[in-house]
């Protein structure tokens, strides 16, 4: 999912303290695609905290009814250095990219894009036969400077580990996570140490799983009354957990059962800059993909939007077969240098 704010400010984040105790991070509201699009609850970045572990960007949305609207409609974008995580509760999501790649994703299935030295893609609500509900979230981790020169890539896991314990049941969908003594190890490709997972209890439930004490953690609510580690998570919103704990208790209110998105890894300890659909080290880093991309995007002809590699001029496409919208122009760039600082920050 493409961050499209016409106008986005351009912030210098920290990575947030490591008090005691559960933070909480409230959403805020973000049109996507313009204000009479669907919108979208974003928690991370923000001003507070703008990471978990290599986690840097975290939407949620739904469930909207998509039988009386076009759904969700991000029309070709690029991406760099970074990976996107599409995750769904309910309904369908059509990904096409400048790989060739095109994949439906659904509920309890995974599809991970590695950005890398650049991509682009669309997204987009089927247009016939699509389930009438609209419901999940979209997900970045940031990568390793070692690995920003990675060839652009695309998988789609349908056969994730889950299991079920002490009325609740977890899904792991990115890195690992120990839960009643069992290893759950997601297929994907991660380059960093982390965990994604899915959380659901019945009323009244509540699940203790193993933590690596190397990792800090949050917790998306929902649906229902959640606690994690004690506190009440709200929902749409973030709770934070520092490193140095060996478990992880969530737990679900009796009035009805819940769900959350676990999140985790080790702290990001490389500084980034992240504006618009990009992931660097350094403004220039932002303003060459930037470039790139108008560069290289072209007008949409014959109904067809031009796309291509940012960054990557001998692996061009010519379009996206089958998306029918407009190119996405990127916004203007503020000239913005960049203070040297200690903690992984975003702006």
């Amino acid at each position: 999912m493409s961050n499209l704010e016409s106008r986005p400010a351009e912030r210098v984040c920290s990575a947030g303290s490591a008090d005691a105790g559960v933070q909480l991070l409230t959403a805020r509201d973000v049109p996507l695609g313009g204000p009479r699009a669907m919108t979208v609850r974003r928690t991370i970045p923000q001003r507070i905290r703008s990471m978990v572990g290599a986690w840097c960007f975290c939407d949620h949305y739904g469930p909207d009814d998509v039988t009386r609207s076009a759904g969700m409609q991000v029309p070709p974008h690029p991406h760099t250095g970074l990976q996107t995580v599409t995750w769904l509760f309910e309904g369908e999501i059509l990904h096409r990219d400048s790989v060739g790649s095109l994949e439906t994703v659904r509920p309890g299935e995974l599809n991970l894009m590695t950005a890398g030295v650049g991509i682009s893609h669309s997204e987009e609500s089927p247009a016939a036969g699509r389930p009438p509900v609209l419901h999940g979230v979209q997900l970045w981790t940031a990568l390793p400077g070692a690995a920003l020169g990675t060839d652009p890539h695309f998988e789609h896991h349908a056969d994730l580990p889950a299991v079920a314990v002490d009325g609740g049941r977890v899904q792991v969908f990115m890195g690992s996570l120990t839960v009643a003594g069992q290893a759950l190890v997601s297929p994907a490709r991660t380059y960093t140490p982390l965990v994604g997972a899915q959380v659901d209890l019945a009323p009244g439930a509540r699940i203790q799983v193993a933590a690596d004490e190397r990792f800090e953690h949050a917790l998306l609510a929902d649906a229902g009354d959640v606690r994690f580690q004690g506190v009440v998570v709200p929902r749409d919103q973030l709770g934070y957990a520092a490193p140095g704990g060996d478990s992880l208790t969530i737990e679900a209110g009796p009035g009805g059962p819940a769900r959350a998105v676990l999140l985790g890894g080790v702290p990001f300890e490389e500084d980034i800059v992240m504006w618009w659909n990009f992931v660097g080290r350094t403004h220039d880093d932002v303003a060459r993909a930037r470039a790139d991309w108008m560069a290289q995007v072209g007008d949409a002809a014959d109904g067809v939007a031009t796309v291509y590699t940012p960054g990557a001029g001998d692996r061009r496409f010519g379009h996206v077969a089958g998306y029918a919208g407009g190119p996405l122009r990127a916004p203007t760039l503020p000239d913005v240098r960049l203070r040297p600082r200690t903690r992984p920050s975003a702006t």
